[in-house]
């Protein structure tokens, strides 16, 4: 019964695994990422749920005769915002999976 005590011992370790990867993401949606654009022009805020908490706007990049300006601006960081919320799931989903020979991507 000797691989019995093996498969226990796998088992609590993967259950031990999935409570801290629980931990891990519920922390990951706590945290806030911030991205700018136009040298902080725009600046776009959100959480690690990928949801826009906030956009700020300086008052003297709006100029209704270069709309397009500003709506490059407000994609941009918004784009650098989510990649950045990306980044830190993958980082910190990746060090669960380390050594599990999962394929590539899967956080």
């Amino acid at each position: 019964m000797r691989g019995g005590g093996n498969m226990n011992k796998m088992m609590k370790q993967m259950q031990k695994m999935q409570k801290d990867m629980a931990k891990a993401q519920e922390e990951l949606q706590d945290m806030t990422f911030e991205a700018t654009a136009g040298g902080g022009m725009v600046k776009v805020t959100a959480n690690g749920n990928k949801v826009i908490t906030d956009i700020e706007i300086k008052e003297e990049v709006v100029d209704p005769d270069d709309v397009e300006m500003l709506q490059d601006l407000i994609l941009a960081a918004t784009n650098e915002v989510i990649k950045k919320v990306d980044d830190k799931t993958n980082d910190t989903m990746g060090e669960f999976t380390k050594g599990l020979n999962l394929p590539g991507g899967m956080f």
